[in-house]
């Protein structure tokens, strides 16, 4: 089953007294290209992200964003009083060195020392992040999960444009191959026509030379290579749409060629019919390429 690089997911979780909403989206990108915005603080998180995305995703332009929120009504902050004996004795420290070169520092209110790191608490977690990255990383796994069923869903839709598409693409390589059948005696007048002129003129000319002209405008004619190639990128098409894998890379690589085949046959149409089909297809492949773009 092939993927969209389209999808979207959001939600919400919370944990103690944080809440959060998460939203991951993606666009069309030549590779993986991700974008994490999470609050710093988190120490480790976004790097745990990053090691699930990378391990689901093949390619296409990423972000998340994910909002975290504290409930001020969570329980009563409770003074640590290590951290805090630690902090003045180290102000004290502070204001003796300070005395010794003759300066002299403003005092540090009671506001600015609680207002340090660690020196508050509601319970054990509030310092150690590591029990709300624990939850956020694991609540993640779902929130990409549904993501992925998304572009899954989005891949199966493609799937069945581009497989409408290579119908017509095969119906009209029919077509071709049975104009090409249709002017084989109109092509074969046209070459005992180019022969007898070669031939009036052929007075002390190569033998071999007149050979390989003639060879090439039997090759100039001929679009049997073309329609068999059409055939088998039809084939390696549809096979590549029934993998459960990434490959939209191999598929855009594969639309270069319809295209290179379609394009050689235009120009060998010599007939106003077969030109037409040529030019169906080319505009059929063109669709079928943008399609392509949005492939995994």
């Amino acid at each position: 089953m092939i993927r969209s690089m389209t999808g979207f997911a959001s939600g919400k979780g919370a944990f103690g007294p944080h809440s959060w909403t998460w939203e991951l989206r993606s666009v069309n990108g030549k590779g993986l290209d991700m974008r994490l915005r999470v609050p710093d603080w988190l120490t480790g998180l976004e790097a745990a992200l990053r090691g699930q995305m990378s391990k689901a995703l093949s390619r296409g332009n990423v972000t998340l964003s994910l909002r975290l929120n504290r409930d001020e009504t969570a329980p009563d902050l409770v003074l640590n009083e290590a951290a805090m004996a630690a902090a003045l004795t180290a102000l004290a420290r502070t204001q003796d060195l300070a005395a010794v070169h003759g300066v002299t520092l403003a005092p540090s209110t009671a506001s600015e020392m609680i207002a340090l790191k660690g020196m508050l608490e509601a319970g054990s977690d509030v310092d150690d992040p590591a029990p709300l990255v624990g939850e956020l990383t694991n609540e993640f796994a779902d929130l990409l999960a549904a993501f992925i069923e998304m572009r899954e869903s989005e891949g199966q839709a493609l799937a069945e444009i581009l497989d409408g598409q290579l119908k017509q693409v095969s119906a009209l390589t029919a077509q071709a191959a049975e104009l090409a059948e249709q002017r084989k005696e109109k092509t074969a007048e046209t070459l005992r026509e180019n022969l007898a002129r070669v031939l009036e003129n052929a007075q002390g000319a190569d033998p071999d030379r007149v050979a390989q002209e003639l060879a090439l405008i039997a090759v100039k004619s001929d679009i049997t290579e073309e329609i068999d190639r059409l055939k088998a990128h039809v084939a390696a098409a549809r096979d590549l749409l029934s993998q459960d894998a990434a490959v939209g890379r191999k598929l855009d690589f594969l639309m270069q060629e319809f295209n290179r085949e379609a394009n050689t046959l235009c120009s060998k149409a010599q007939s106003v019919e077969l030109t037409s089909v040529g030019l169906e297809l080319k505009a059929i492949i063109d669709q079928m390429r943008e399609q392509v773009q949005n492939v995994e």
